[in-house]
């Protein structure tokens, strides 16, 4: 994965800061004031839309070497909040420097397109596994996708119920659809993970 720190300009690193996030800590809040961007450099950050009745939607978990929040370069506010579900670091930039910083440098902006371009990809396969209708099936594919550099082990983000509303399924059924794989020897389970098991295709 090609991670921020292989092609931002050394000045716009220098003006960076490390933001430090405890479990369940908020980064930002949806329909505040945007005033950057930011990558995971350790932990996890799940990006949460809520809805008019005030129901939560996971649109995604950013992980250590992912940026999130790029829209906010050309919003006033976030569209959705952004909270840790475990204990994180945090780099950011600010929103005035980062666009000082794409006008100022075509190649720089042509990266950061190309960094855009493949985070909309990696979106739509998760929004395609969504709409499997197979709890099982959807379930393995999303393991499938978010398997780390071994291509079998994802860790867990924060509690099952956090992956529950990633997946789009309710607590219940993602527990005994894991449950159910576990006894079919397709995953093993350990208390930060979940691993895909080798010897089993998907």
């Amino acid at each position: 994965m090609t991670t921020p720190s292989d092609w931002l300009p050394q000045d716009l690193k220098d003006r960076s800061t490390l933001r430090t996030l405890a479990a369940g800590e908020a980064l930002f809040r949806q329909g505040g004031a945007a005033f950057g961007i930011f990558a995971v450099e350790q932990g996890r950050v799940r990006l949460v839309r809520r809805t008019a009745d005030d129901h939560e939607v996971t649109l995604h978990t950013a992980r250590p070497g992912e940026l999130f929040a790029e829209a906010s370069l050309f919003s006033a506010k976030y569209q959705c909040e952004a909270v840790a579900p475990v204990a994180s670091r945090v780099r950011v930039y600010p929103k005035l420097d980062v666009l000082a910083a794409l006008r100022e440098d075509p190649k720089l902006a042509e990266r950061f397109l190309e960094a855009l371009a493949h985070q909309v990809h990696s979106l739509r396969a998760r929004l395609e596994a969504r709409n499997i209708r197979s709890a099982r099936e959807r379930v393995l594919q999303h393991l499938a996708l978010s398997a780390g550099p071994d291509g079998r082990t994802v860790p867990l983000p924060g509690s099952l119920m956090n992956l529950a509303s990633e997946i789009g399924l309710s607590h219940e059924t993602l527990y005994r659809t894991l449950a159910a794989l576990e006894r079919d020897r397709r995953i093993r389970r350990t208390p930060s993970s979940i691993v895909l098991q080798k010897s089993r295709s998907l």
